[in-house]
């Protein structure tokens, strides 16, 4: 009986010891596991911190405000436009439609149309990019029709404003812009707004040489083909500013803004308005309230709550290792 006892008392143990290993174990493997999808987690979160920051960065480098100082105003406590010239010589314009975030600088390379596409208006690589003249325009715009591209991005970064004209408020509201060149103010008078293909020759045509029916040919096809016009006269003899960037609707879309240049230099009123609102931008159409509550894109509002969401997992993960260990130092304190 006695060897029995022994005998069953040693199994018992070694049943008891191989169970305490296998728990043991268990314990290990899912502390490890714990540690292993917190260390994931956080660099998602890293990895999901600086792609924001990332974008953050590439639209305030695009944004109209960082060329600011660059206006050419009179006023004495900013940089000059001429000190931007001096840092690229092919920037010789300066583009504003009035009442939207349209307010830049313009370059232009003779040699290489896509220059600019994503080259900064200092001459530095960009993701964003410049507004920029078509190479086969002429810097003083005596051409019949010049083309100015920008990129159309999120926040009415660069060109990003120009697919709000395709609400029927916003064009007939923002009639009017400015384009400061060879020294002087130019207006701009908008009578079109367009819906197109990249291909389209018939319009991508810059610096028409042809004759005058050429050209009011040329008047007549933006005008057949507009969403929205404005009956004003334009002639042969005028000179056609069209502002283009890509459309998000169509692979190959694109969003024109047709206006004729003028030596008339037009009142911008959404400035006034701004003035008397105590600096504070004023949007007077019916997007202004959405534009003003989405400032962040649609994919940057998902990343910041993906963000939260990671954050609120790695804070459970460490509580619950915490008040595993918790539970660890109290069996000992029992034993």
């Amino acid at each position: 009986m006695n060897n029995k006892s022994t005998h069953d008392r040693q199994k018992k143990d070694g049943v008891s010891t191989a169970e305490a290993i296998g728990v043991r174990i268990i314990r290990f493997i899912s502390v490890v596991v714990d540690y292993i999808i917190m260390l994931l987690l956080l660099l998602i979160l890293v990895y999901s911190t600086y792609s924001v920051t990332d974008t953050r960065q590439i639209y305030t480098q695009a944004s109209y405000t960082q060329y600011e100082q660059y206006k050419p105003i009179a006023a004495e406590d900013t940089l000059s436009f001429e000190a931007l010239m001096d840092i690229n010589d092919e920037v010789f314009a300066w583009l504003t439609v009035y009442g939207t975030r349209i307010d830049y600088p313009v370059a232009h390379s003779a040699e290489d149309n896509n220059k600019y596409v994503n080259t900064d208006i200092t001459g530095q690589y960009s993701l964003a990019g410049s507004i920029y003249l078509a190479s086969r325009n002429s810097r003083d715009f005596s051409d019949f029709n010049s083309i100015i591209y920008g990129h159309h991005m999120d926040e009415g970064a660069m060109f990003g404003d120009l697919d709000k004209f395709k609400e029927e408020d916003f064009f007939q509201s923002r009639r009017y812009g400015n384009l400061y060149f060879a020294e002087k103010d130019h207006g701009i008078e908008f009578f079109a707004y367009l819906s197109a293909d990249a291909y389209d020759w018939n319009i991508y045509n810059p610096g028409i040489k042809g004759s005058d029916e050429d050209k009011r040919a040329y008047i007549m096809y933006l005008l057949d083909i507009a969403t929205y016009t404005r009956d004003i006269d334009v002639t042969a003899e005028d000179k056609i500013i069209l502002l283009s960037t890509c459309a998000s609707e169509r692979t190959n879309g694109r969003d024109i803004l047709v206006g004729k240049l003028s030596d008339e230099v037009f009142l911008d009123s959404f400035e006034e308005e701004q003035k008397e609102d105590g600096g504070v931008w004023r949007m007077v159409d019916s997007q202004g309230i959405r534009e003003w509550a989405g400032e962040l894109t649609s994919w940057g509002w998902v990343t910041v709550l993906l963000t939260v969401i990671l954050i609120l997992i790695v804070l459970i993960l460490i509580e619950s290792l915490y008040s595993k260990k918790k539970i660890k130092r109290r069996k000992r304190d029992e034993k």
